[in-house]
């Protein structure tokens, strides 16, 4: 039983934020580091950038995750990192944010964003 537990929780490296509750579970209290998406559903460059994102952070295979905040449903969330638009990209290690850009990213960019935090363990 163990190891189906192991093989459903390892089965993405990507999640979409629930609540605040599961941020703090899933984001702040992470062991490996994360990249934060803060978008939202009516943003055309959130939509281009989520799919080069996530296939990024899959290379990575588990040693950094994607959480997904979309800022309409977690407006606290929002205003807690200070978005004021999207898409924002937050790298956070320990609960800490380490960098943030914004705006819509090519695919070079953020494998040179997230490769800094893989490889800074």
């Amino acid at each position: 039983m163990e190891v189906k537990q192991f093989a459903s929780a390892a089965v993405s490296p990507a999640f979409k934020v629930q609540d605040n509750k599961d941020f703090d579970e899933r984001v702040i209290n992470s062991k490996v580091p994360v990249i934060i998406d803060f978008f939202a559903t009516w943003c055309n460059p959130c939509r281009m950038l989520t799919p080069r994102l996530e296939s990024v952070i899959a290379e990575k295979q588990g040693k950094i995750l994607l959480a997904k905040v979309d800022i309409d449903e977690n407006t606290d969330l929002a205003l807690d990192y200070q978005v004021e638009s999207v898409p924002v990209l937050i790298a956070m290690k320990d609960g800490k944010v380490l960098e943030r850009i914004v705006g819509l990213q090519d695919t070079d960019k953020l494998r040179k964003f997230v490769d800094k935090y893989v490889n800074n363990e």
